[in-house]
């Protein structure tokens, strides 16, 4: 038994890459083609791709939203744990990453149920729910611009159904929200959203320190 978390050390960490779940060979490569790319540290990491798809299958999801898709790793892992009878709706602005996703996705055989609009995520979740989807969202994760957070995370709270699952990623922000003299121009804004939620009683909530701390919502009926 322990009272604290257990130190997550580089042998501690390759020992839960590998035992610790199982990643499927397209998510593994595509993993791997990511690691490349000048911006890999925005990937999300594979033990939390297998959580959040272990999250998808508890709750039975089938109709996911995701803000920030990069080259589409989080959304494939969610996409195949809900199955083929599922949709999800992947925001994101940037053509050049979400074009590997694409890639991806269709050689899983599911580019037909992954709708991608791209431009900026706010416009997207305004024209969601003026086409009146409020409330049709099982899962929700937002992996996007920290400053807009707090934005996303309202517009999540409507457009998930009562029950539905939001997570939200860097919820740690590196690190930098326990150490203030650390602070970047992002921080502040994830630091308030935080506390934010931690007195927002319109959610269940818990923060994970899996990956770069990962907050799960679980919207109140």
């Amino acid at each position: 038994m322990a009272n604290r978390p257990t130190e997550l050390t580089p042998a501690l960490h390759d020992y839960v890459l590998a035992h610790g779940f199982r990643e499927d060979g397209i998510l593994a490569r595509l993993r791997e083609e990511t690691a490349s790319h000048e911006w890999a540290i925005m990937q999300i990491t594979p033990e939390q791709g297998a959580f959040m798809a272990i999250l998808a299958e508890l709750i039975g999801a089938k109709r996911y939203l995701e803000i920030g898709v990069f080259t589409g790793y989080s959304s494939l892992a969610v996409a195949l744990a809900m199955g083929a009878d599922s949709h999800v709706t992947a925001l994101d602005s940037n053509e050049t990453y979400t074009d590997t996703a694409k890639r991806y996705w269709s050689e899983a055989g599911l580019a037909e149920n992954i709708e991608l609009r791209l431009g900026d995520a706010r416009a997207s979740l305004a024209d969601l729910l003026a086409e009146g989807q409020a409330g049709s969202y099982d899962f929700a994760f937002i992996d996007a611009d920290k400053s807009g957070y707090d934005g996303y995370y309202e517009a999540c709270l409507e457009l998930l159904r009562p029950g539905g699952l939001l997570t939200l990623d860097n919820m740690f922000h590196l690190g930098r929200v326990a150490a203030r003299d650390k602070w970047s121009e992002d921080t502040p804004a994830i630091d308030a959203l935080n506390a934010k939620i931690k007195s927002d009683e319109r959610v269940s909530v818990s923060m994970v320190p899996i990956g770069d701390g990962l907050t799960l919502c679980r919207k109140r009926p």
